[in-house]
């Protein structure tokens, strides 16, 4: 049991890591890029635009958080 709950760990750390909001956002953008792909959309640029949109909140949220403590 005790390696479970480590396997569990390491894999919750690895896909969440520092931030949990980035990890929702990638799982939501390759499930909508499959929505489109079954539908027979054309989804080849979801991901990359859900990455740039995921990647400027990220240091949005950074720069924000440092300038309130003044860093």
């Amino acid at each position: 049991m005790r390696w479970i709950r480590a396997f569990a760990a390491f894999w919750y750390d690895f896909v969440v890591g520092d931030d949990w909001r980035v990890a929702l956002g990638v799982v939501l953008a390759l499930a909508a890029t499959a929505g489109l792909a079954h539908s027979g959309s054309n989804a080849w640029w979801l991901p990359p635009a859900a990455v740039a949109v995921l990647l400027w909140m990220s240091l949005r949220r950074v720069v924000s958080v440092r300038r309130r403590r003044g860093e």
